[in-house]
């Protein structure tokens, strides 16, 4: 029977004293890394505990940053901004469906793609489908008849720009005299 109570006395009390040893030696290691960190940390603790004080060309610097960053948020407000007519950011012309037009047509190309060519509404058409078999646009679902009478009215052909044929059969010619 004595030797029955022995093991579990053993047992009971080699358990208690790891558990001792455990946390005494996880106390020691974190007191280390704490010592060492602050070792390797201390002059960038230190900095950051001091109040500086600023010079006038640091303030001024800091100023122009600031000036900086107040003009780019004043372009980013302009973003989707139109002047005469025009979407500058796409150059798309201005229109009640114009965020349709902007990310059916600029999630994939350049507005200056569209912008530069000229097509009837039926042009368009073919151009979308072209996209779709070959570039892997999307269906337009409903969309795409709004798309499609926006490019239609805005970047359709235009009449003018060339001059028209000329007809040769009915042309008076005369010989140029050189001397």
């Amino acid at each position: 029977m004595e030797n029955q109570n022995r093991p579990s006395f053993w047992s009971g009390f080699m358990s208690t004293n790891w558990s001792i040893l455990i946390t005494i030696l996880s106390v020691f290691v974190g007191a280390i890394i704490i010592c060492f960190g602050y070792l390797f940390l201390e002059d960038d603790i230190q900095k950051h505990l001091q109040k500086k004080e600023l010079t006038p060309a640091q303030l001024e610097k800091l100023t122009q940053r600031a000036e900086q960053r107040i003009s780019i948020a004043a372009e980013e407000a302009n973003w989707d901004k139109v002047v005469d007519g025009i979407h500058l950011r796409t150059g798309f012309h201005a229109d009640p469906n114009l965020q349709t037009i902007i990310s059916a047509c600029t999630s994939c190309h350049s507005s200056k793609l569209v912008t530069q060519n000229r097509a009837t509404r039926e042009g368009w058409e073919t151009m979308i489908r072209w996209m779709q078999a070959t570039q892997g646009l999307q269906d337009l679902g409903d969309s795409e008849p709004v798309i499609l009478d926006y490019l239609a009215k805005y970047y359709a052909p235009k009449a003018t720009g060339r001059r028209a044929q000329l007809d040769l059969a009915n042309i008076e010619w005369y010989i140029l005299e050189l001397e």
